[in-house]
């Protein structure tokens, strides 16, 4: 597989997945090592605590498992975020759990990776847990991944065992770029440098393809989306409207319509605390003014007006449940949250802890999104029990569900009630909400 390169210093963010025993930990203890990651009394203090262990002199997977649970048992159970760099790149590389008790702490470690380490031990080849996670990081829009099939030495690094479970991987990851590399975390094969172990094997290592994968992440390409955190209305003369750009760019003129309302105008400046912008950009923090007062107000999502996203109060999505004590109920109301936007919602069917399913969601008030496979920051959410406010469990959008006879997406009108609520919300004080109201009402009545 052609490789393209990139630039030294770029931020490549990586999450390693599998079962239980497959050696994730010692896969990143051994990268940590060997590329010279980790200070030396950390060295003298791993290489003391594996005395009393039969991984050799040193221990790798130490390096990650810091939790005193995780060092007696033996296994990963949070994630595990580890920082370092090389010559030709900086790396945040998040170590998740295998077991299947806490598949919702590898999901919170992929939510953020660009690119995926799916381990299999090559005695085993791919297991459910091995499927569940390739699966997770699939929803969560991962697109580059790494198949590292590990403990070849112990297999004396057959060929045709290494061909048969990509074979397997690759039915699981259909549309996803993968390199799959042979490896053998204790003594070191093919994680740094070239093995000569696996004469067969004509990719680079896997520290190599780490350095050099081009990570398809830019947030600047994808359509304009300005979730509204808050309204800024300091004096009677200026009203702008604060929060954090998701995706895309915008200028002073371009036309924005404000969603689910409806409602467009176009930008007028882009402020910020050093000054006003010519243009501004994903991740960038800005308050917008616009030509012309509309009602906005905090959830609601700003973007072009020639891209709008999709708006409704129903959708199907994948959703992750996370609550290990009760399980999702079909007939609860829970709060949802997705970007600045809270509202109540209810899932179609129960599911129970880790478990992955297709659900459809119904919120009570119409929302703005995006499908998770377009936009990350538009096309999640969270569900939150409004008893306890655990966060319960973790959505990805795939689409809107369209009501019987309806061709797009709609945007439900706004009650008399939900009117005079923006009303008074848009006035710069309690004499001039009162004024709205009053008029709105005698508007209704006449």
């Amino acid at each position: 597989m052609a490789i393209a390169h990139l630039k030294t210093g770029g931020l490549l963010r990586i999450c390693t997945a599998g079962s239980v025993d497959d050696g994730k930990s010692t896969l990143i203890g051994r990268l940590l090592y060997d590329s010279r990651s980790v200070y030396e009394d950390q060295v003298q203090s791993i290489e003391k605590a594996s005395k009393n262990r039969d991984a050799g002199p040193i221990d790798f997977s130490l390096f990650t498992d810091g939790l005193k649970a995780e060092r007696e048992q033996g296994i990963t159970i949070d994630v595990a975020y580890r920082y370092f760099a090389t010559s030709r790149r900086k790396f945040i590389l998040a170590d998740t759990p295998g077991h299947e008790q806490y598949t919702r702490n590898m999901a919170t470690g992929a939510s953020t990776a660009d690119v995926a380490i799916l381990l299999a031990d090559a005695r085993k080849g791919v297991l459910t847990q091995s499927r569940r996670h390739a699966r997770i990081a699939r929803l969560l829009g991962i697109k580059d991944f790494v198949l590292a099939f590990n403990k070849m030495d112990l297999i004396d690094f057959d060929r045709d065992t290494f061909d048969r479970i990509s074979d397997e991987f690759a039915d699981l990851l259909k549309g996803a770029s993968v390199h799959a590399i042979p490896i053998s975390a204790l003594h070191g094969d093919n994680v740094i440098t070239t093995s000569d172990r696996t004469p067969w094997f004509d990719g680079p290592p896997l520290l190599e393809y780490l350095e050099t994968v081009h990570v398809h992440r830019d947030a600047t390409a994808g359509a304009f989306r300005f979730p509204v955190q808050m309204v800024l209305r300091p004096d009677q003369e200026f009203r702008g409207y604060a929060g954090q750009i998701v995706s895309g760019i915008v200028k002073p003129g371009d036309e924005v319509t404000v969603w689910p309302s409806g409602q467009s105008a176009r930008v007028k400046r882009i402020v910020t605390f050093d000054g006003d912008l010519p243009k501004a950009f994903a991740p960038q923090s800005v308050t917008l003014t616009l030509d012309h007062e509309i009602d906005i107000s905090r959830g609601d999502v700003l973007t072009a007006s020639s891209a709008p996203p999709l708006v409704s109060r129903k959708f199907e999505a994948e959703v992750v449940w996370m609550d290990d004590t009760k399980p999702l109920d079909p007939g609860r109301v829970y709060l949802l949250k997705t970007s600045t936007r809270s509202v109540t919602a209810e899932v179609s069917h129960g599911m129970v802890l880790n478990q992955i399913g297709t659900v459809v969601v119904t919120t009570g008030r119409p929302i703005a999104f995006d499908r998770y496979s377009e936009n990350r920051g538009t096309g999640s959410f969270i569900l939150v029990d409004p008893g306890t406010h655990f966060t319960c469990g973790a959505g990805m959008i795939t689409d809107a569900v369209r009501e019987a006879g309806d061709t797009v997406a709609h945007v439900a009108p706004l009650s008399f009630a939900e009117r005079l609520a923006h009303l008074a919300r848009r006035a710069g004080s309690d004499e001039e909400a009162a004024e709205a109201v009053r008029k709105a009402l005698e508007e209704m009545l006449a």
